[in-house]
Order: C-alpha cells, then sequence, then structure tokens
C-alpha cells in the first residue's frame, strides 16, 4: 500500500514524467493553465501560487511518489474541491487511487469538517468514475464539451460526497 503525505518540490519530477503528452496533461489538469511540454517547474509554481490547497502524495514503500492530488477547501471550510487526480501508470490497478482519495477525504471531513466534497472528471475516464462512485461520490451533472484538447471538445460530470454519505474504508 501507499503513504500519503503532503507535496515537496522533489516530487515534481516524478510527477511530471507520468505525463506522456497534452491529452494526458489536460485529462488531469484540465483547464488550470499548464501547456506542454509540461515542466516540473510548472507544477511546484502552481502549487505555491495556491497556499489554501492541500497537495497530497502517495509514496510506495521506497518513498517514491504514485499518486497525486490537490484538496482545496473554499473560504469558510463549508465545502472542498478534489483536483489534479494522477497515479502513475505504472503504479495503476493497485488502489492507490482509492488510498490518496480516502485520504483526501479524511482529511476534508474529520480534520478540515467541511460539509462536502466535490470533483470534476472528464465523461471519457469511466475507470475515475467507478472508482468515485466506490468511494460514495453522486452524479450531479454533466459540464458540456468544456475543454478543446487536439480538436475534440471534452465534457466533463461534477460529482460529490455529503459528510453524512462518507464512510470511511477501515483498513
Amino acid at each position: 500500500m501507499i503513504t500519503v503525505r503532503d507535496f515537496q518540490p522533489g516530487d515534481a519530477v516524478a510527477i511530471a514524467s507520468w505525463l506522456d503528452g497534452p491529452e494526458a496533461l489536460f485529462a488531469w489538469s484540465g483547464n488550470n493553465g499548464f501547456s506542454w511540454p509540461f515542466v516540473p517547474d510548472e507544477l511546484v509554481a502552481g502549487h505555491a501560487a495556491d497556499p489554501a490547497r492541500h497537495v497530497l502524495v502517495g509514496v510506495d514503500t521506497g518513498g517514491s511518489p504514485v499518486a497525486h492530488l490537490i484538496l482545496r477547501p473554499d473560504a469558510h471550510n463549508w465545502s472542498a474541491r478534489v483536483g489534479m487526480v494522477l497515479v502513475s501508470p505504472a503504479s495503476r490497478g493497485r488502489g492507490h487511487g482509492a488510498a490518496i482519495m480516502e485520504a483526501a477525504l479524511r482529511l476534508a471531513f474529520e480534520k478540515l469538517g467541511v460539509h462536502r466534497v466535490d470533483l470534476g472528471v472528464y465523461l471519457h475516464n469511466a475507470a475515475a468514475i467507478r472508482l468515485y462512485e466506490r468511494l460514495g461520490f453522486v452524479r450531479e451533472g454533466v459540464h458540456r464539451e468544456v475543454t478543446l484538447v487536439g480538436g475534440e471538445w471534452w465534457s466533463s460530470m461534477n460529482m460529490s460526497i455529503l459528510a453524512h454519505e462518507w464512510r470511511p474504508r477501515l483498513s
């Protein structure tokens, strides 16, 4: 399994290496303004620019990053948004996405005391949608054709989970 900790600038090199082209970059970062080719300094600068973010990194037993996400609470700490969820291609299918998402939900609901956590996911990312539904997220609505990638418009879906709906995994 993985250990989840705060992002460190040295993690950016590994995380940037997981992105193999502009489609992977947009699938991960949406409309956050990153450009291709993506360089680690963009990630470090992006995280530093928003001190309200909680940036989590999952690391394997050797201490190497294998997962990344951000959790951004609103100004009142009533809700938080999950974004930029990414698991290393070599580590997918091992439960790391579920582990880092569970850590984010624990942080949001148990430590920050938010009422609601939401996220956006592109409709073609069926594996992520299945994971979020397994964790208790509910589909709320579709945002049609919000991101233009390689001449194709991608639509996204908003999903959320409320504090009283969340049930932490026993692990």
